[in-house]
This record gives C-alpha cells, sequence and structure tokens, in this order.
C-alpha cells in the first residue's frame, strides 16, 4: 500500500515522500498516524553517523499514536477505531525510484503496517492519555528503565546531568523512588521543567559548574550521565561518593572514545548500562502515569509539527538546532484531509 514518509536522503536532505508498505496480511495491523515522536539525541546521532544502523535513505522515528483502520482475522485485542501506540513500522518501504529505506522503526509516517505477532511494541493507548505527549512514550520510559535497572534506594542523593527528554524522564522516575535529585543542565528552561518533574534542587552548570557538589562533600550516592557526550564522563563520575554507582544513560556511539580509568575506580564504583525502554513494563507503565495525571509529560512538549512542515523542522534541528527545543511532535492529522 501507498504511504506518506519523512526521508531523510542524506545529511541535511529532508523530504515527504511517497513509500511503499507491505499489504496487509491475516495478522496485520493498518494504523492510520496521528502524531510521531520525535527522538533528538538517536535521530540526530543516526542522521549524522555517530550511531549506524542502515544506509540511506533514512527514516528514523521509533514512536507514534495513531487509528486502527484495519485489523487482520489472526489478530486479537484490537479493532478498528482503536488508539494505539506503537514502534513498529519496519516492514517498510522503498521510495524513490524502488530504492530501499533504512528505517529505525519507519513510524515518521502516515501509515503504519505491523505484524501484530512480531512487532516490538503496539498495543492500545491507555484511557485519558494525551495523545500528544504519549506519541514520544519511548522517552521517559528510557529514563525509567534505567532508573529500575540501576535500583536507587528511597533517601538517596541523586545527580541528574543533562535533563533533556530522558533526563526528564530519569528525574521523574527518581522522584517517585522517593530519591533526593539534583538536576544539573546549561538550559534554564530545561532546569525549570526538571523542578516539576520532581527535581529538590537544580545547578545551571553554564554559570556554576561548581555548585554541583554543594553540600554533599563525600559525593552522590548515584549519578546519571544523559548528556551522551563521552567528554564529560570522567568529570561526572567525580560527583560520585566512594562506592557509589554510576549510570550510562546517555548513547555515546559507535565510534571509541578514550576512557579515564581512574576516576570509577579510585571511587570503586558499581556501573550500569541501561539500553532501549525497558519493554511493555515500562511503556505502560509511563503511559498509565500520563493517563492518571501524574507525569506531567504534556509540559515537555515544546514543538507541534505539522507533518508538511516536517522536513524544514529536520534542517533546522541538525542544521543548528531549534529553540527552545524539549521534545516535538510530528502532527500527522491533517494528512490526506481535503482543502
Amino acid at each position: 500500500m501507498k504511504a506518506v514518509s519523512l526521508i531523510c536522503g542524506r545529511a541535511g536532505d529532508f523530504s515527504l515522500e511517497e513509500v511503499n508498505l507491505p499489504d496487509p496480511g491475516r495478522n496485520s495491523v493498518v494504523v492510520r498516524t496521528r502524531y510521531s515522536g520525535v527522538s533528538t539525541g538517536t535521530e540526530t546521532a543516526l542522521i549524522s553517523g555517530k550511531i549506524t544502523w542502515g544506509p540511506y535513505p533514512l527514516c528514523t522515528g521509533y514512536m507514534a499514536v495513531g487509528e486502527v483502520e484495519y485489523a487482520g482475522p489472526g489478530v486479537s485485542g484490537l479493532k478498528a477505531g482503536d488508539i494505539v501506540y506503537y514502534r513498529d513500522n519496519s516492514a517498510m518501504m522503498r521510495v524513490r525510484d524502488g530504492a530501499a529505506v533504512s528505517p529505525v522503526a519507519g513510524t515518521h509516517c502516515s501509515h503504519a503496517v505491523i505484524d501484530a505477532g512480531k512487532t516490538e511494541g503496539l498495543a492500545k493507548l491507555p484511557a485519558g492519555a494525551d495523545e500528544k505527549a504519549a506519541a514520544s512514550f519511548v522517552l521517559p520510559a528510557v529514563g525509567l528503565n534505567g532508573v529500575d535497572q540501576s535500583g536507587p534506594r528511597m533517601g538517596w542523593n541523586a545527580l541528574v546531568y543533562g535533563c533533556g527528554p530522558i533526563g526528564l524522564g530519569v528525574v521523574f522516575a527518581l522522584f517517585c523512588r522517593g530519591c533526593a535529585v539534583t538536576a544539573a543542565d546549561v538550559d534554564a528552561g530545561r532546569l525549570e521543567l526538571a523542578k516539576a518533574f520532581g527535581a529538590a534542587r537544580t545547578v545551571n552548570v553554564k554559570s556554576g559548574a561548581g555548585k554541583v557538589a554543594d553540600g554533599l562533600p563525600d559525593g552522590y550516592d548515584i549519578v546519571y550521565e544523559c548528556t551522551g557526550k563521552s567528554e564529560l564522563l570522567a568529570s561526572t563520575m567525580s560527583f560520585c561518593r566512594r562506592h557509589g554507582h554510576f549510570v550510562w544513560q546517555g548513547n555515546y556511539g559507535d565510534t571509541p572514545f578514550p576512557y579515564e580509568f581512574m576516576p570509577g575506580h579510585m571511587r570503586m564504583l558499581t556501573m550500569h548500562f541501561p539500553c532501549n525502554d525497558g519493554l511493555e513494563p515500562c511503556r505502560d507503565a509511563v503511559l498509565r502515569q500520563m493517563a492518571a495525571g501524574v507525569l506531567p509529560w504534556g509540559k515537555a512538549i515544546s514543538h507541534v509539527v505539522p507533518y508538511e512542515q516536517a522536513p524544514d523542522f529536520y534542517s533546522r534541528l541538525t542544521g543548528g538546532g531549534v529553540e527552545g527545543l524539549c521534545v516535538a511532535v510530528v502532527d500527522w492529522r491533517g494528512f490526506g484531509r481535503a482543502g
């Protein structure tokens, strides 16, 4: 079947293109996309080549919310009209004279054709969850997974270094576990969001990097490095106490980099390397928190981009940045409407 997708032909080259999706089969679900979430860190890393999951052309999206248009006779629990969240459109697609597309999961697309028996993620959206916020569900789920894997205890002093979307998810998950959270970032707006997500203290490291350790001369019980910048690893490890914990929460890419042994060694740290979003348990948890009004994820949505403007938005995102950006979603609801 035909659909329209946001395609990156090469770094900096974005367009909306007609693509071919597989025709639905017995176990297929066809979803009409309503919103697709933007993962600024992972997607820009894929577009720039910091991470490589396939050659150009690319469709980098991997999370979305949409409406079921068709459920095959072999599908149970879903029917036309259901609102679902999903991570999968990876059976896509060919574009531009039959060129194969490398999809991360292919969700920046007007439609998705999903094999309900094989998908990494497809389920009904909990009643009451805001669709715009829910479309970026992977981001807070990644944070929750990192916190769950690293196992901080109630009352621990925790530092979250970097308060982008993943860092905000970490802040909230730590707050829910009863930790005393310090959030550090260079952006004042993100630090204000960190307060709304449960940070007890914030530090703007652009103007006061030395204040990160104020009041904790022995260091933090646990530190989450959420920037994905390898050059910050040694300095953020230095904020841990002896026998503390350090979490490599960012994605540091495919390229090897120098590692400073002594900061972690001298503190005898336990290190954690979380990956992905914790699968269905974490996804379901954050979406139920959104639906219950406990997780105010809508506050993190800074940009809602009509799908027609998505190529320009991505050109700005990868070319120099988008002012005031925290979490963005692409709005596909107008696709195919007359006028």
